[in-house]
């Protein structure tokens, strides 16, 4: 019975070290505080969301089994000094708090993309948390954990994609609320196929909302190709 036992506590072990990846790539962030930084994306499989907007919807299933060591591995293979950690969401996984951690010690420049859905607390503060608050347009309104705000710091970032001028005035009120802009960059992105870049920019412009208006560079460049 030892012996069973013993195996038995070796493999969990092991498997505490493990998480599920659709994929790890280099290319240059798209958006939020470090665009235009080459960027080590680690991209984990896996989102309890289903926004009507979303682009990464092959990261939902799949995926392999990746050791932590080899993830460390193939980042420093790949050579560039940040390292955003996205999904799907990445909080789903237990271990990517684990993940997160090793990355930091290891001297990267951490980003987490995070629906916001998922609690926050236990990523280490070495990590700029983007937060995507979730408008009514996405169809996931109902899922923000309206208690990480609390929780956001100078390091972090909030994120809003806004489908409409429903959307906007949603997110304004938002910010009444919860002056954000008070406690970190707060962004505010255009769904494509609903907003024009354009109209939100002059939206932002009239009202004079301090906020930083952004467009996703890599799809500037690259439209939506999976690994880049």
């Amino acid at each position: 019975m030892n012996a069973v036992a013993d195996a038995a506590a070796a493999s969990a072990a092991g498997q505490t070290e493990r998480l599920k990846l659709t994929e790890i790539f280099l290319s240059l962030q798209g958006e939020a505080r470090d665009a235009g930084w080459p960027t080590v994306f680690v991209r984990l499989t896996g989102c309890p969301l289903r926004c009507q907007y979303c682009d990464t919807a092959y990261a939902f299933h799949g995926g392999q089994w990746w050791e932590i060591d080899a993830i460390l591995a193939e980042v420093a293979r790949l050579g560039a000094r940040h390292v955003c950690v996205t999904g799907g969401e990445p909080l789903a996984q237990k271990r990517c708090l684990q993940l997160l951690e090793r990355l930091c010690d290891a001297g990267y420049v951490v980003s987490l993309e995070t629906s916001g859905a998922l609690d926050i607390s236990g990523v280490d503060p070495r990590v700029s948390r983007v937060l995507d608050i979730k408008t009514p347009g996405s169809g996931e309104v109902a899922r923000n954990l309206w208690s990480n705000l609390p929780l956001l710091t100078a390091n972090d970032q909030v994120k809003f994609v806004i489908c409409s001028r429903e959307d906007y005035d949603w997110a304004k009120g938002v910010l009444a609320d919860h002056p954000l802009q008070q406690r970190c960059d707060v962004l505010f992105s255009p769904s494509a196929a609903q907003v024009g870049a354009r109209e939100l920019a002059d939206w932002i412009v009239a009202d004079r909302l301090p906020v930083r208006f952004q467009m996703q560079l890599h799809k500037l460049l690259w439209n939506d190709e999976p690994g880049r």
